[in-house]
């Protein structure tokens, strides 16, 4: 049945490969990792691709959406596909929770077709990290989006910062398991000299520890 489920393209098909065909509706696709790793870049290359298919795409930017990046991944269409991007910049943590939920009104209209946060945790960080209340706000905030993504049969793409887990020596997703266990697909994103690495953290259908290997261009990605 999975075979079914019309996926998504993110513009770059080593990644769709890495997610098993794309970025899946009625679920939470996450990517992680350090800054500079590419994250927002890929986030920005599956919205054109919605966009170029007539769709439109809601995109909560917690740290400032780059309208320049965005004009060099649309290229010639970057007017066309303006009209059809609604940009939300929260200054709290408590506006992103209020846009994520003023961002159904979008979908439900039939004039966005997937919601992309970017980055999820950025002002949990700044404001109350390792508090209860925090982490239940952002439990909160990932469980309406889950809604919106099934009751729409739309796709939610959201990117999360990192910490250091001391425990296990590696860097690891914020957010414990209110990010971890609702992202049913998860990529980190590994910033390389020359080079960055997408790998698959965890996936239903996909194995751990696949990669995809890509350079960051001027208008998008190309693979190593």
């Amino acid at each position: 049945m999975e075979d079914a489920v019309k996926k998504i393209s993110t513009c770059a098909a080593g990644l769709d490969e890495l997610l098993g065909g794309g970025l899946e509706p009625r679920m939470i696709t996450q990517f992680f990792g350090e800054a500079g790793s590419g994250k927002s870049t890929l986030c920005l290359m599956a919205v054109v691709s919605v966009l170029r298919n007539g769709g439109g795409v809601v995109y909560i930017d917690s740290e400032g959406f780059s309208i320049e990046r965005f004009s060099q991944i649309a290229g010639d269409s970057t007017l066309e596909y303006a009209k059809r991007l609604y940009v939300f910049e929260p200054g709290t943590f408590a506006e992103q929770g209020l846009m994520i939920t003023e961002s159904e009104k979008l979908i439900k209209s039939g004039n966005a077709h997937m919601i992309v946060l970017d980055s999820a945790t950025a002002l949990y960080r700044v404001e109350q990290m390792d508090t209860k209340d925090a982490l239940s706000m952002l439990s909160r905030q990932m469980m309406v989006l889950l809604g919106i993504a099934k009751r729409y049969d739309i796709p939610i793409l959201i990117t999360n910062q990192v910490f250091m887990d001391i425990e296990h020596h590696r860097l690891s997703g914020l957010g414990g398991t209110a990010l971890s266990h609702i992202s049913k697909a998860i990529i980190r994103v590994e910033k390389h000299e020359g080079f960055r690495r997408a790998v698959v953290f965890k996936h239903r259908s996909q194995a751990e520890g696949n990669m995809w290997e890509f350079v960051i261009t001027g208008d998008g990605v190309r693979d190593r």
